[in-house]
């Protein structure tokens, strides 16, 4: 008999609705139905592509036992983290204080007021490697609760009052300068892999806003290490098993230094953020490689994660059915010798093992390999590798497809919107402007009320029940005007502002500046949450900076710059410090020490060629963080537009750069110039 989630709309709540365990979604109810029974909770986060979630679920929450144990000592509670960030931030900021470490499934232990007191990640259903099993883990929290119950209430008082003392550091507010900047890029220097790209060692996850970071300072500075970096790093990634080489996009991280071995997943985000980053690395160097990765993650965002409604779904499972009901991580990509000469003959096969870096002994378990493009000698014939991928494609879409999960999640589709209207912009690829423009209208139609407060998530339609947090106003504000630069249409800026006034009034510490990532008029949880590093994906807190000082420079709004470059203050501190965990912020940080600079394009008629090769070249021109309005003479639709006539009744472009601005131009040319200029300070 399904439980209590079976009317929910988490793809990850719904796994879990058929479990023995009689799970309650995250709700009062659930602690007061605690507090009636005077039990301890359990609380169980993960997500729908998670493997070691997976495991534990089969282990023990598919087990009858087990499950009796917890229905009679315990109240249950799953929560899916990417639905509610904000309560798998708060208990994984307590697992992290008191482990040294986190991960998920998390299974944190509660007392009826949400205070934790116990915590872990898996559990094993017997002891193993010096874990206790989770049978053991429960029944030693039982006892504590009903033996030594006040011992409980005060190590949970304890942990409490240690987490609202845990204050970050934000520095006095002020944005960092050339300085920091400059520290920062020493300090990703020293932990720079040189032999393999990337940063530190195994696992290795894929650097995409460090990436961005980098980008942006050559294109300020001209500083060639910081282009190398960015190049070689895409480069190793893009020949690695992390990327998928016959379908496009990319896995979750690499389990080795070498890019080899991936944890299978894909997520909408990894994937959003790359595609922009190898679409940004081919404006600055024209790379052939850098173009293909971006349009092929691209068509993979489209093919494989759009949704029926237009949004993009979250996440692609790193598991699959290997043929005989087993699930198996990376089966679905993964090749032995034999099956490329089943499907190639043996000619073929032979070439494509060469091509791909497949071998008897394989790179993978049992034999089989991940697909790469090891660095050699070897010169191939490009239309026969192509007819190999199309075929080994075909082949492998045959087999059964790893798991999807459908929620869409505003902030990731934010996004994705700002990648795909790019990466069609730059190759003259109308068809994902138009994928990109298709979600915007999913997230203004489906998660923004008339208040333009955004909802977290939507399935099959139907938005979820969790108010956004700080990610998804920012993320969806940097989607829309991305989405604003590259077709020219007002609106989008237009429901930028409305999300980011949100930001204003109710994430902003008015007195420091500082951001929240909880509204202020949020649910409470036992600590109002707030992180500026960056991880999987740009914090709120960078991302709100960088959508601040954005709408600022198209609408020259006061309030809205003061916030950013105050918000930026954290990166003045942390910057220097910890460079790899706030590459999102040291890129905002850029676009801020360059102006950012502001761009008009204005048109006779904004579909005569003429006029859309000028919007085309500023939307190349690599000047961080430079924002384009692109629309007919006197048209209302951007404030930069107004005030700036044709010259000589042809396109034209105006730019401009704290105040000063250059004579405007209808040369190309001379439009491609002033937004490659290094201006430094």
């Amino acid at each position: 008999m399904p439980n209590r989630l079976a009317h929910e709309t988490s793809p990850y709540l719904l796994q879990h609705a058929d479990n023995p365990v009689d799970w309650w979604p995250w709700s009062a109810e659930a602690f007061e139905e605690a507090r009636r029974r005077g039990v301890p909770v359990l609380l169980s986060v993960g997500y729908s592509s998670c493997h070691w979630c997976h495991v534990m679920a089969h282990e023990s929450f598919e087990d009858r036992e087990t499950a009796d144990h917890l229905n009679e000592h315990f109240v249950s509670v799953k929560v899916d983290r990417e639905e509610r960030p904000d309560v798998d931030a708060v208990y994984m900021e307590a697992v992290q204080a008191a482990t040294g470490q986190g991960g998920w499934p998390m299974t944190v232990f509660l007392t009826p007021d949400a205070e934790p007191f116990y915590f872990g990640t898996y559990f094993p259903p017997a002891p193993r490697q010096g874990m206790p099993s989770f049978r053991q883990v429960l029944e030693g929290v039982r006892q504590a609760w009903t033996e030594r119950r006040d011992e409980v209430a005060e190590v949970a008082g304890k942990i409490v009052r240690d987490l609202a003392g845990r204050e970050i550091s934000y520095g006095d507010g002020v944005a960092p300068g050339e300085q920091e900047l400059s520290q920062a890029l020493l300090g990703l220097t020293r932990e720079y892999d040189p032999q393999r790209g990337g940063f530190a060692g195994a696992p290795k996850f894929p650097p995409s806003m460090v990436i961005e970071f980098l980008l942006r300072h050559h294109a300020r500075t001209g500083a060639e290490g910081a282009l190398q970096m960015a190049r070689d790093t895409c480069e190793r990634m893009a020949r690695g098993g992390i990327y998928d080489q016959l379908g496009g996009g990319f896995a979750r991280y690499s389990v080795d230094r070498d890019w080899v071995v991936p944890h299978f997943e894909k997520m909408l985000y990894d994937n959003a953020l790359l595609c922009r980053v190898y679409a940004h690395l081919w404006r600055a160097t024209g790379s052939e490689l850098a173009r293909r990765v971006a349009l092929e993650t691209a068509d993979f965002m489209v093919r494989e994660l759009r949704t029926e409604q237009g949004g993009f779904a979250s996440a692609l499972d790193a598991d699959s059915d290997d043929g005989s009901g087993r699930h198996v991580e990376g089966v679905y990509y993964v090749w032995t010798p034999a099956q490329l000469a089943e499907v190639l003959g043996p000619q073929d096969a032979e070439l494509a093992a060469r091509y791909f870096g497949v071998t008897e002994e394989g790179t993978f378990e049992h034999g089989s390999s991940v697909l790469q493009l090891p660095q050699q000698e070897e010169v191939f014939d490009a239309e026969r590798i192509a007819g190999i991928k199309e075929r080994l494609l075909a082949e492998r879409g045959g087999r059964p497809a790893p798991g999807r999960d459908d929620k869409v999640v505003a902030a990731w589709n934010g996004l994705a919107i700002a990648a795909l209207a790019e990466t069609g912009a730059y190759f003259d690829r109308p068809d994902l402007v138009e994928a990109a423009v298709g979600a915007a209208d999913l997230l203004v139609r489906l998660h923004l009320d008339e208040q333009a407060r955004i909802a977290r998530t939507s399935k099959d339609g139907q938005a979820g029940a969790h108010a956004g947090v700080l990610e998804d106003y920012a993320d969806v504000a940097e989607g829309f005007l991305a989405l604003a630069s590259v077709t020219g249409e007002g609106v989008w800026l237009e429901f930028a502002g409305f999300l980011l006034d949100h930001v204003l009034v109710r994430f902003v510490d008015p007195d420091s500046g500082a951001l929240y990532d909880t509204a202020a008029d949020a649910e409470r949880l036992i600590r109002r949450p707030q992180d500026p590093t960056d991880n999987a994906a740009p914090s709120g807190w960078t991302a709100a900076a960088g959508a601040l000082l954005s709408y600022a420079a198209h609408t020259g709004s006061e309030p809205h710059r003061t916030a950013a470059e105050r918000a930026l203050g954290v990166v003045k501190t942390l910057g220097p410090r910890v460079p790899r965990f706030i590459g999102w912020g040291l890129a905002a940080a850029e676009a801020l020490l360059d102006g950012p600079r502001e761009v008009a394009v204005v048109a006779p008629d904004k579909a005569d060629p003429a006029s859309r090769a000028l919007h085309r070249t500023a939307l190349l021109g690599t000047a961080p963080g430079a924002v384009v309005a692109f629309g007919t003479t006197g048209s209302a639709e951007f404030p930069l537009l107004a005030d700036r006539p044709l010259v000589g009744g042809e396109p034209t472009a105006y730019v401009c750069r704290n105040f000063t601005c250059d004579a405007p131009t209808t040369d190309a040319d001379r439009l491609r110039t002033a937004l490659t200029t290094v201006v430094s300070g």
